[in-house]
């Protein structure tokens, strides 16, 4: 019998991060994450960021979002086209915003921002630094991208209780640079 083709293995992992995400969320948690993410980025201030507009059972990132735009811009995705990296347009406390794709917010007026430090939500990772996400490979894509372009840190953003053992990969998927949850950070690579 042969093993499950990589496609399956991430829809079942998927299945199970979802559920494991939902068990683990907890807004307290989710705060001394974002703490722990401001923290961490200090030392890059002022560069472009690009966070996210929360869906499901994300963590929340509006609150350190707010503290990044203070001292430089901050984009969220918008997804442009199916199988395309996102575009990320700018985001501050109290821009208009509109029902985006995947029922994300985006901001209704277009100001694209290029990020040189991407925050990346996710349903699960592993101690690797490879994040699995709902499967549209947007991030992966979008990753690429950039690093082609100059250096980025991607960083994910979690709850600890996300991690899981051997979380299947292909070559296309992006690792991340660090890893931030409730109990701090992690980094990746050298």
């Amino acid at each position: 019998m042969s093993a499950p083709d990589p496609a399956a293995r991430k829809a079942a992992a998927r299945k199970a991060a979802v559920e494991r995400r939902a068990a683990v969320q907890d807004v307290a948690a989710s705060r001394r994450a974002c703490a722990h993410l401001v923290e961490h980025l200090r030392p890059l201030r002022g560069r472009a960021m690009a966070g996210y507009m929360p869906i499901r059972t994300e963590i929340d990132p509006i609150e350190a979002m707010t503290e990044l735009a203070r001292h430089g811009p901050v984009g969220v995705p918008v997804i442009a086209a199916p199988r395309r990296p996102l575009e990320f347009h700018r985001w501050e406390p109290g821009v208009e915003m509109v029902a985006g794709p995947y029922g994300a917010r985006i901001p209704k007026t277009a100001d694209p921002v290029v990020p040189q430090v991407v925050i990346l939500p996710l349903l699960a990772f592993d101690d690797r630094g490879y994040r699995l996400g709902y499967g549209g490979g947007f991030y992966d894509r979008t990753l690429a991208r950039l690093r082609a372009a100059g250096p980025v840190h991607a960083v994910g953003l979690a709850f600890a209780g996300q991690r899981m053992d051997g979380l299947p990969t292909e070559p296309t998927d992006e690792p991340m640079d660090a890893l931030v949850t409730e109990r701090g950070v992690v980094q990746f690579g050298p």
